[in-house]
């Protein structure tokens, strides 16, 4: 014991460096855990629309969603959900919804919005479009 108090001592950032580390980590492991978004993978996804009538809301930009989105995907941007235009999105707020972004941290922040609006059976694409198309996964391109 003697031997960690002398390293903390001697090493005092980078002890506080991994404390905080460890701090974040618990408090992320935690808030997921207890949040009602799921994580979910391209192959969940999957499942999810072809058993449950899940519906796609990406909340990319129009350019990028036009550059190739998630067959039958909604584009609904964050900035939308944020100033509450969200009409399109209403009709569906019975049935399972995945948000997809690039790399799942706008759609993770845009679940979290509708989640106050009452939306309750959401989910998040871990990894966004980046992990779906790594994976070979079918891209439908708009043509407006």
């Amino acid at each position: 014991m003697q031997e960690y108090i002398e390293f903390f001592k001697a090493h005092s950032m980078l002890s506080l460096a991994w404390i905080g580390l460890l701090v974040a980590f618990v408090v992320t492991v935690v808030k997921s855990s207890f949040s009602k978004i799921k994580n979910i993978n391209h192959q969940e996804l999957t499942i999810l629309v072809n058993k449950q009538n899940a519906k796609v809301v990406d909340v990319r930009s129009s350019d990028d969603f036009r550059k190739g989105h998630i067959v039958d995907a909604l584009n609904v941007t964050l900035a939308e959900i944020k100033n509450n235009q969200i009409s399109t999105l209403e009709k569906h707020k019975g049935s399972p919804i995945i948000l997809v972004c690039n790399a799942g941290m706008t759609s993770s922040q845009a679940a979290q919005l509708l989640s106050q609006k009452g939306f309750e059976n959401l989910y998040n694409l871990k990894g966004g479009m980046g992990e779906w198309q790594a994976a070979n996964m079918p891209v439908s391109k708009s043509k407006r």
